[in-house]
């Protein structure tokens, strides 16, 4: 049995404050991770797909508090160790996958904005792909005893390939401009532009001499040409996390809702055609933004036709090879473990300083199974955010007795943060012969639903 691993303080105190508030640690995830072996065993094989130049899809299906959000940060942490570049976002009313008033740009900077490597894992990295990028011209161009320029001009002649590329790759030879040039100025705006930060063209114009922007239209033209950035600057691919999905289902309008799910189904046939490379993605969402034939991404005949889940797989056999993973729900013994590493992360660590014995565990459990039934071990966020409230109390009061408190540990089953729909003030698309209508939400698609006489 190895020893336990130390924590350190800085780690130990943003893992509690994360977990208090329901959210996922920015760090320290392996102090804490426990079971979905084999659903991460099947990412892991994606990402090696990533690495050797192919192309991966998967749709992360699971409840409101079952983990999702945990899983998909674990997902990077793998990226990042096989060297790939990592992107990722969440969906909202601001952010998405196809729009005309902005919110696909936005999500797509926000992605970029969030652009991981391994040794830059918070975000922010894009500036050090492009350094690391810079720095292989100029020794490969020593090495073969030619101008800099001839060799960029060699690289960037793949990126100038695909739609958009022209002005990508132009961008990218600016920001070498000013890396010769000592220009900050020159190499900041080439930044804002590959990250969607210029919002008309001609302001871009003016700063880096090029005719267009990154806009609505351009998201997954932008992902694919930033995965062909990945792999000029030496490293394996790119990874593409989405999660909170779900705000695409809450979209009112019908209209705005099929458009993001033509936009999703450009990009499954895509991988599962192989027309890309080295560009992976993987969207978290929840079973009704899958499976609501109204409103989720069954409602949406090619998209079902593609995500039916295999049919045999029932009476406990799964089935982890298509692009829907379903998370499966931790057992009782999982959650046990969970708890467990919870504790020893309260003690940085050292047994010696568990502040509750394992008879707390077991008791813990039995209080949170006649509170809220088998959902505590199903969606286990509120039932985590409870047990470290309760280490917290026990750790700044060291006269209190854990028996004593348990019988005050409110835990509630998990439900949505906000089931409210999201309005379409945006312009409504119009054929080719008709006019734009302005301010009309699209039509609505589940009207008549609560008619009552």
């Amino acid at each position: 049995m190895s020893a336990p691993t130390k924590i350190r303080p800085r780690d130990r105190d943003t893992i509690i404050q994360a977990l208090q508030a329901g959210v996922v640690p920015r760090v320290g995830l392996q102090h804490v991770q426990v079971g979905r072996v084999r659903e991460l065993q099947a990412l892991v094989r994606d990402v090696e797909r990533i690495a050797d130049g192919g192309s991966a899809i998967r749709f992360v299906i699971g409840e409101y508090g079952a983990g999702k959000s945990f899983f998909l940060s674990l997902v990077r942490l793998v990226a990042l160790e096989k060297r790939l570049l990592t992107v990722h976002a969440d969906l909202g009313p601001d952010r998405r996958l196809h729009a005309s008033n902005g919110q696909a740009r936005a999500l797509y900077s926000e992605a970029v904005r969030n652009m991981a490597t391994r040794t830059k894992s918070d975000g922010g990295a894009l500036a050090s792909v492009l350094e690391r990028f810079v720095a292989d011209l100029v020794k490969t161009a020593g090495e073969r005893g030619v101008p800099v320029k001839r060799v960029l001009e060699e690289r960037l002649v793949h990126l100038q390939e695909g739609g958009g590329g022209y002005d990508f790759a132009t961008v990218v030879e600016a920001y070498w401009r000013g890396s010769e040039e000592g220009s900050e100025e020159l190499k900041a705006n080439a930044l804002r532009w590959l990250r969607g930060e210029f919002s008309t063209k001609t302001e871009a114009r003016q700063a880096l001499g090029v005719r267009n922007i990154i806009n609505d239209q351009d998201l997954y033209e932008g992902l694919k040409l930033m995965a062909a950035l990945a792999k000029l600057a030496g490293y394996a691919g790119l990874l593409v996390v989405f999660d909170e999905m779900v705000n695409l289902y809450k979209l009112q309008s019908k209209q705005a809702r099929d458009q993001n799910y033509e936009q999703i189904l450009a990009i499954l046939n895509d991988v599962l055609q192989g027309n890309t490379s080295g560009i992976g993605f993987v969207l978290g969402g929840t079973p009704e933004f899958l499976t609501d034939t109204r409103r989720g991404l069954y409602s949406y005949a090619a998209l079902q036709s593609r995500l039916s889940e295999n049919s045999f797989a029932r009476e406990g056999l799964v089935d982890l090879s298509g692009p829907v993973l379903r998370l499966q729900s931790l057992t009782p013994e999982e959650l046990m473990v969970l708890l467990g590493n919870v504790r020893n992360v309260f003690a940085g660590g050292d047994p010696a300083r568990h502040l509750v014995p394992d008879e707390a565990l077991n008791t813990f459990m039995a209080h949170c199974n006649e509170r809220v039934g088998e959902a505590y071990f199903r969606t286990p966020r509120n039932t985590i955010k409870a047990f470290c409230q309760l280490l917290s109390i026990i750790e700044q009061n060291p006269g209190a007795d854990w028996r004593t408190l348990l019988g005050d540990v409110q835990v509630s089953p998990d439900v949505p943060d906000d089931d409210a729909e999201i309005p379409e003030p945006e312009m409504a698309a119009a054929g080719p012969n008709e006019a734009p209508v302005v301010g009309v939400a699209g039509p609505r698609d589940d009207e008549l639903t609560a008619f009552k006489l």
